[in-house]
């Protein structure tokens, strides 16, 4: 999809961002003014950092995947399988 997907950790904070999709070579990069005083953890692909003064976000191109396929089941109905049902 050529896209880069940020979202918060928590839903409600901060409260004015949601959650933003950007273009797949974007380079974001968020400086923690006070640290110390209030600290921050970032997440990605499972892994967290706590205590960050710095995070710089961006795709790595180097990783890749392969999106098994079942023939008895769209993808279409496999994401809607996951999203809204319990799978058995």
């Amino acid at each position: 999809s050529k896209i880069l997907a940020l979202t918060p950790i928590s839903a409600f904070r901060p409260r004015n961002f949601n959650s933003a999709l950007l273009p797949a070579k974007t380079v974001v990069k968020f400086e923690i003014l006070n640290h110390e005083k209030r600290p921050v953890s970032a997440t990605a692909d499972f892994n967290e950092i706590k205590n960050v003064k710095e995070v710089v976000v961006f795709e790595d191109e180097k990783k890749s995947f392969k999106i098994l396929f079942d023939p008895n089941h769209s993808l279409e109905e496999r994401i809607i399988r996951e999203q809204f049902f319990e799978l058995s």
